[in-house]
């Protein structure tokens, strides 16, 4: 059965390094956390969780329309020096020790991440990925491809949904297949007068069609924060679900988290439009025929189910020409993503180029022209 979602967060271990006094980080691609400083290491006990979703009717019948706005903040306390904050975000930095801040409690009504997909790629390796992008990237100017480091480069878990269902599906349309008329027509002789010539012309005959179609969806991913640019998070994807792990705060040490601010409902709704695009494809496949239309499809939805996970992100921000660019590295798969500068004088050169390798084309061929007469 799912757990209660607004169950307080379980206690983390403590994350100085044994071996120095020092803070720790989760170690990406690792079960650990390790310390900056002596490379010592604390491996991340196994709970026996495990990854549970919780029953969307169930949540929305308890909690209906939840306001995010009146929800309270997350209670976060440093491991270092122990100070508490107030915060909406999942984890953070302390501002006075620079150790990890962990939230101890979660505000009532608030879904609790049910699991995460820890980070792969390290600093170094986002580094090189975001250098990697820079270089290939064409007609931007010549003096961009010389960053070769970002500057407020951070590691942040972005909160996202997942949805399953099971959906039957009732629909009408209409199937259309092709065939073939022969049709005449009169043409020019040459020499004054008419002669008919005949083609075949390609028809469509249509008729009703309606039918049932059923399908069930697996973790239908919906992004769960309108804090950063959702179209460019869309690209980050596909994640790789299948590393997720149950939600423990140490996967969170040394990272920036991001508290959701698109609610279950949301997501859902989301959610459900990427179905239905899927299941419109199923009604055509099942209409058959050369060509098909869809006109109303009545989608019950049974069996849903929904979890919170937190997908790792590495947000890097570079300056040139006096402004700051932003791009995203998915620390779970390398996908890079972001904005750049184009270069004004090199599209131009790249344009008047192709218009003289036109003008020297069209030379030729009336060349040749001229010399065949």
């Amino acid at each position: 059965m799912p757990h209660d979602e607004t169950a307080p967060a379980p206690a983390p271990l403590s994350s100085t390094c044994p071996g120095c006094g020092a803070q720790t980080a989760y170690a990406p691609g690792t079960t650990s956390l390790r310390c900056s400083s002596c490379g010592g290491e604390l491996a991340i006990a196994e709970t026996g969780a495990v990854i549970r979703e919780h029953s969307f009717d169930e949540w929305t019948s308890r909690h209906g329309a939840v306001e995010l706005a009146s929800l309270g903040a997350h209670d976060l306390q440093c491991r270092g020096c122990g100070a508490r904050t107030e915060t909406t975000d999942l984890a953070g930095t302390c501002q006075f020790c620079g150790g990890a801040l962990v939230a101890v409690a979660h505000p009532e009504g608030l879904v609790a991440p049910e699991a995460v997909v820890p980070f792969h790629l390290d600093r170094r390796a986002a580094e090189k990925a975001f250098g990697d992008w820079v270089s290939s990237r064409r007609f931007a100017p010549g003096a961009l491809k010389k960053v070769g480091s970002t500057e407020g480069l951070q590691g942040t878990y972005v909160p996202h949904w997942t949805y399953d269902a099971h959906t039957e599906t009732d629909y009408e349309g209409q199937r259309g297949d092709y065939y073939y008329v022969t049709v005449s027509h009169q043409v020019s002789d040459g020499k004054g007068g008419t002669r008919t010539e005949t083609r075949q012309e390609r028809r469509t005959r249509w008729r009703h069609a309606s039918g049932h179609v059923a399908r069930s969806f697996d973790d239908v991913v919906v992004v769960g924060t309108g804090r950063l640019d959702p179209e460019k998070l869309e690209k980050m994807g596909p994640w790789k679900l299948e590393d997720a792990r149950p939600f423990q705060q140490e996967y969170l040490t040394g990272y920036s988290a991001l508290r959701y601010d698109i609610d279950p409902q949301q997501g859902s709704d989301q959610a459900r439009g990427t179905m239905r695009a899927v299941i419109e494809d199923d009604c055509e496949h099942d209409i058959g025929g050369d060509e098909q239309r869809v006109s109303d499809m009545d989608v019950t939805y049974s069996q849903a189910m929904f979890k919170l996970v937190l997908m790792p992100l590495w947000i890097a921000t570079y300056l040139y020409g006096g402004k700051t660019w932003q791009v995203m590295v998915n620390a779970n798969t390398g996908e890079v993503v972001g904005e750049r500068p184009w270069s004004v004088p090199k599209i131009v050169a790249a344009v008047l180029a192709a218009l003289v390798l036109i003008g020297i084309v069209v030379a030729l061929v009336m060349s040749g022209s001229d010399s065949s007469a």
